[in-house]
C-alpha cells in the first residue's frame, strides 16, 4: 500500500453514484489514492479522485491496475438500462465482457488484497414461487434467460470463479435491493415518476429499497471492512405496490399482465421508463431478501428503513393533480372486459400515451 493507505480503482465513475462514491472514499482516512475509471469522463466534481479514460472491455485495464499499484478494486460499471447503454447488445458486452476483462486483470494483479463488486437483488428473480426472504445461498426459482438479472447471474459466476483463483484476495459481493433516491435515475424511479402508475391486475407487489445514501455507505465499510462473502442490502421492511402508490399521492389502473407490458413498450420505445420483462415480473410478485448476513457478519446498518428512503424518493416528486379520475377512467375504457379475447392484445396496444389531455390511442 503506497504511503500505508489503500489505494483505490473504481469503476463506472461517469457515472452519478460512482463519482460520488470515488470522491466520498477517497476522503476515508485510510485511503491514500483513488483512480477513477470509465470510458467518459465524469461531468462532476471528482474531489481528489485521479481519473483515468479506459474502458474495461480493453485489457490495457490491466495496465492501470499495475501502474497505479492498486489494491483495492470497486467494480461500479454494472449497467441495469439498455437505454443508457445504446443498446441490449452494448449493454450485455459492457457488463459481461468488461467484468470478465476486469477479473482477468485483476487475477494478474499480485497485489491486489480486495475486490467489492457491486450487485443486485435483480438476481433473484421474481416469480409466484418465490420464498418470503431470499437469504444469500438461495437460487432464483426461475433462472434469468434474457437481459439484466442475467448479465447479473453471468457476472457473479465469472466472480466466484475469481475467488477459488486468487484465496488470497477478499472478495465483497454486495446484492443491492432497489436503489432509490432524489438524484436516482433507474427503472424503478421512472416508473414511480409517472403521473399514473400501471399495476397488474390481481396483485400487489412486495417492495425492498435502498438509499442512494446507503449504497455509498456500504461501499465505504466495505473497503474498510477486513469481511469477505455475498451480502444482501437493503433497508429495514417491506413497502406494498398499493401502500407505494398511495404515499405519492399516484393513482393507479389495474390491468391485466399482457396491457401493462404493452404499456411499458410503448413507454420504453418512448424513453419515458424502462419496462423489461423482469421490471414487469418484479412489479407482479416483488421480492423480499433476508439482511441478517448484512448486519451481523458484514457489521453494516442503514440508516434509512424502505419506508423512509422511499419517502425521501417522494419528496422530489410533484402531485399529479386532480385529473386522476379521469386518465383512469380513459385507460379503463380502452381494456377489454374480464375474460373477454374481445380486441386481444392488439387493442390493449392502443393503450399508447398518458399525458396532460388523459389517454389517446396511437
Amino acid at each position: 500500500m503506497a504511503g500505508g493507505g489503500k489505494v483505490v480503482l473504481v469503476t463506472g465513475v461517469s457515472r452519478d453514484l460512482g463519482r460520488k462514491f470515488a470522491r466520498a472514499v477517497a476522503l476515508e482516512p485510510g485511503v491514500s489514492r483513488v483512480i477513477g475509471v470509465d470510458v467518459v469522463p465524469p461531468r462532476g466534481d471528482m474531489g481528489d479522485v485521479s481519473f483515468v479514460r479506459a474502458d474495461i472491455r480493453n485489457p490495457v485495464i490491466a495496465k492501470v491496475i499495475a501502474k497505479e499499484d492498486v489494491d483495492t478494486v470497486v467494480h461500479m460499471s454494472v449497467i441495469s438500462t439498455p437505454g443508457s447503454a445504446g443498446g441490449r447488445n452494448t449493454m450485455k458486452e459492457l457488463n459481461v465482457i468488461g467484468t470478465m476483462q476486469l477479473l482477468a486483470a485483476c487475477q494478474k494483479a499480485p497485489g491486489l488484497r480486495h475486490l467489492i463488486v457491486k450487485s443486485t437483488t435483480t438476481v433473484y428473480g421474481a416469480s409466484n414461487r418465490d420464498p418470503a426472504m431470499f437469504t444469500e445461498d438461495m437460487e432464483p426459482r426461475r433462472a434469468p434467460r434474457a437481459g439484466y438479472a442475467k448479465d447479473v447471474a453471468e457476472i457473479e459466476g465469472y466472480v466466484r470463479g475469481f475467488a477459488r483463483r486468487r484465496p488470497d484476495v477478499r472478495v465483497t459481493l454486495l446484492r443491492a435491493a432497489n436503489v432509490i433516491g432524489p438524484q436516482v435515475l433507474s427503472p424503478i424511479t421512472s416508473y414511480f415518476r409517472l403521473p399514473v402508475l400501471p399495476t397488474v391486475l390481481g396483485y400487489d407487489a412486495r417492495l425492498q429499497f435502498l438509499h442512494q445514501h446507503d449504497l455509498l455507505g456500504v461501499l465505504r465499510h466495505s473497503v474498510n471492512a477486513d469481511v469477505h462473502g455475498t451480502f444482501n442490502i437493503a433497508g429495514d421492511g417491506i413497502l406494498m405496490l398499493s401502500q407505494a402508490a398511495r404515499r405519492l399521492q399516484r393513482p393507479t389502473v389495474p390491468m391485466p399482465g399482457f396491457a401493462v407490458g404493452n404499456v411499458g413498450s410503448f413507454l420504453r420505445s418512448a424513453r419515458v421508463a424502462d419496462f423489461s420483462p423482469e421490471q414487469l415480473s418484479f412489479l407482479t410478485y416483488g421480492r423480499g431478501v433476508d439482511t441478517t448476513r448484512m448486519r451481523q457478519v458484514l457489521g453494516f446498518e442503514p440508516r434509512f428503513t424502505t419506508a423512509e428512503a422511499f419517502a425521501d424518493f417522494g419528496k422530489s416528486l410533484p402531485t399529479t393533480g386532480g385529473r386522476s379520475e379521469r386518465v383512469i377512467a380513459g385507460i379503463a375504457r380502452q381494456l377489454p372486459e374480464p375474460g373477454s379475447t374481445r380486441g386481444g392484445a392488439s387493442e390493449a396496444s392502443g393503450l399508447v400515451e398518458i399525458g396532460p389531455g388523459g389517454v389517446r390511442r396511437g
